[in-house]
């Protein structure tokens, strides 16, 4: 039998490779919050001083809040079926990336979680481990779980939890590119309510985007899927697809995503097909290019500023990156903060609205969104999320 310790030693075939080092043995542990060094600790910190705690909770389990750590404590849940842009890879191996989800949670937000591959992939499946698991957590993050499935997952999970639900693929991406496309729209002079914009994709992301951009007072906006544009009345949606088709597209576009694009002001990628040079070409004056898929955008950033006046993209070497980092620790924060029985609609667009403030008088085509690394992100967003919970009759305190 391989020990503990033989298991983590290097492999050179692989070790040689920065992220395989950087992530050997993981990226997380469990750290304590108290010291115990004697009799009096340990009788206090377990038996028998622990019984005490227990029965105050059993008689008053509000105080699962103040003396446990689930109030600070979130699920980052997944099934492996749409990690980052690797598609149905599995919970093996999507631990990586949701050990990284819980890293930025501690590093950017002061939040624990706990990373949870679940091996199922069925609605029914789901909905029923995460019910069943929740008395430990005070909120559930959903990632990486494919479209549409994600989206009966988290409406059915806030209907029969009373903790904050947040898929972070769907409302993290919208709130983040509602606040970028907020100060686009102010440095060329113009409101949402001025643009027109095309999206491509109506998976997790691009519906969420979608629905939010409604919300925030959009002029117009359509969705492509890989069928071409979602309007009403199209053969062969799916529910989703149906409800967004009667919410959006109100010019009744059809036909295909480069037809829709030619005097638009905003493309908004969220997919990983291509658009050709020459079509983006054909937008509007002072046009709107965020493409955001990964690795590989949908028009190279470089060929989008030829005709573009403000592009963003979903990578960090190159400026206006789209990340979600900037979102989901200051949401949990505002909503731990407040303790939030749901993170409602008015919520994620107040966080929009305080990300987007953050920039200030320093909005120039290179500077729509902070930095990640900006210390001002979390209080600012937390702040905004936890007033609006209050606001909102969410808040249990």
């Amino acid at each position: 039998m391989t020990s503990d310790s033989s298991s983590r030693t290097r492999n050179p075939n692989l070790d040689d490779d920065p992220a395989f080092a950087l992530h050997r043995g993981g990226k997380l542990q469990v750290t304590s919050t108290v010291d115990v060094h004697d009799h009096e600790g340990l009788s206090l910190a377990y038996t028998p001083g622990v019984a005490r705690v227990c029965n105050g909770i059993a008689d008053s389990p509000e105080l699962v809040e103040d003396y446990t750590w689930r109030s600070n404590l979130v699920a980052v849940v997944t099934d492996g079926t749409a990690v980052l842009g690797l598609g149905d890879i599995g919970p093996e191996a999507s631990l990586p990336v949701m050990e990284g989800k819980s890293l930025l949670f501690k590093q950017f937000g002061g939040v624990d979680s706990v990373p949870i591959a679940l091996a199922c992939t069925g609605v029914d499946e789901i909905v029923e481990t995460v019910v069943r698991m929740a008395p430990s957590f005070g909120g559930i993050n959903l990632e990486d779980i494919s479209a549409p499935r994600c989206f009966e997952i988290e409406k059915r999970l806030r209907e029969r939890l009373d903790i904050p639900v947040f898929h972070d693929d769907q409302h993290g991406t919208a709130i983040v590119t509602v606040a970028a496309l907020h100060n686009a729209a102010r440095l060329t002079g113009r409101t949402l309510g001025d643009l027109r914009a095309v999206v491509s994709g109506a998976g997790a992301a691009g519906v969420a985007v979608t629905k939010m951009l409604i919300d925030g007072g959009i002029g117009d906006i359509a969705v492509a899927d890989s069928k071409g544009m979602i309007y009403d009345g199209r053969e062969g949606l799916t529910p989703v697809k149906q409800e967004l088709a009667a919410i959006s597209n109100r010019a009744g576009l059809r036909g295909s995503i480069e037809s829709a694009l030619a005097g638009a002001d905003v493309f908004i990628g969220l997919s990983a097909g291509e658009v050709p040079e020459a079509v983006v070409a054909t937008m509007a004056q002072d046009a709107i290019v965020f493409a955001m898929a990964n690795p590989n955008p949908e028009i190279h950033p470089d060929v989008a500023r030829r005709y573009a006046a403000v592009v963003a993209t979903g990578r960090s070497d190159f400026p206006n990156q789209i990340n979600n980092v900037l979102a989901f620790p200051g949401v949990f924060r505002g909503a731990f903060e407040a303790r939030a029985t749901d993170i409602t609609e008015n919520m994620k667009l107040a966080a929009a609205t305080a990300l987007a403030g953050l920039v200030g008088d320093d909005l120039a085509a290179d500077y729509i969104i902070p930095s990640s690394f900006d210390e001002r992100v979390v209080p600012a967003v937390s702040a905004a999320v936890a007033a609006q919970a209050r606001e909102d009759g969410v808040a249990r305190r």
